[in-house]
């Protein structure tokens, strides 16, 4: 099943304490595709570039079932651009530059064949653009997931609160869902969230894993362990893409698949981190995600202890 995904397509320069990566590849909408598409194609993307935006790079989306055909590219325009430095424990981090160029002016256009895609990932931008995306489906997807942030929770909650009642799956960090609520509990602030709207919700916590909220259930997934966790970048997003992707790839949205869903998005962002960019994800083939996925059922595998 088609998966359609809007997000930013972009230039990033990272730094954190195992090196710096330059202008490398990053943005919402390239994560996710890449993590998404090991489990279903096409990939619809919506974003925008500027022409300074390496054809290379697209051609490789091309080839592993990301279809550009939502991709606009300005002539003359330069990319959304991005520089931060993250903290020692990478767990927080500090934005040296943002640089909107043409993601100030960004209006998302849907091509005929994405506007009764089943499935709909909306990454982190505007909730307005989110909206926009959603205002040119011609039918009711059977899934739509977002993801959002506490900047637009700061300056724009109207907007938020109506895109929050169009969705079905809400994806977003502790931080974020406390905010989101006013409540400190995790379990008070999802019971507040699903009150906006969303039937189901995912609570990421980094290297403490992530919660699953659906109707009357919890269900946890662990972290994987890792030697070393070199970018944290786009992590969140190839979580969402790998559990959009594998639950487009199933196409049936039943109570245990999206537990099975959320073990694979956290196999993807595990992945992700290894190396700067995208760099792990273009590394990655079935055997080597089956595998990984496997990790993760050993961690919390155990019999009958009575």
């Amino acid at each position: 099943m088609a998966l359609l995904t809007v997000g930013t397509v972009a230039f990033d320069s990272i730094e954190t304490a195992h090196g710096k990566a330059d202008r490398v590849i990053g943005g919402a909408a390239m994560y996710i595709g890449l993590a998404a598409a090991h489990f279903t194609t096409p990939i619809q993307l919506v974003s925008v570039v500027g022409d300074d935006f390496p054809t290379a790079e697209l051609r490789y989306m091309e080839s592993v079932g990301i279809d550009l055909e939502g991709l606009q590219i300005k002539p003359g325009e330069k990319s959304f651009y991005w520089a931060g430095r993250y903290h020692d424990d990478l767990n927080g981090r500090d934005t040296l530059v943002t640089e909107l160029n043409v993601l100030a002016d960004f209006d998302p256009v849907l091509p005929p064949a994405y506007q009764k895609t089943a499935y709909v990932m909306l990454g982190n931008l505007t909730p307005a653009v989110q909206m926009r995306v959603l205002d040119q489906l011609k039918k009711r997807p059977k899934l739509v997931a977002m993801d959002t942030m506490n900047f637009w929770m700061d300056v724009a909650w109207d907007d938020l609160m109506k895109v929050l009642r169009r969705v079905d799956l809400l994806l977003i960090n502790d931080e974020e869902a406390r905010q989101l609520s006013g409540e400190h509990s995790l379990m008070k602030a999802a019971r507040q969230i699903l009150r906006m709207g969303p039937k189901i919700l995912v609570i990421k916590k980094g290297e403490h894993g992530a919660l699953l909220f659906q109707q009357n259930s919890v269900f946890y997934a662990p972290a994987l362990p890792l030697e070393q966790v070199t970018d944290p970048t786009g992590a969140g997003d190839s979580f969402a893409g790998g559990m959009m992707g594998y639950l487009a790839m199933k196409n049936r949205l039943s109570e245990d698949n999206f537990k099975k869903a959320i073990i694979v998005g956290s196999a993807m962002a595990s992945f992700c981190v290894e190396k700067f960019s995208n760099a792990r994800m273009k590394e990655l083939s079935g055997d080597i995600i089956r595998d990984r996925i496997r990790q993760f059922a050993d961690l919390v595998r155990f019999g009958n202890p009575f």
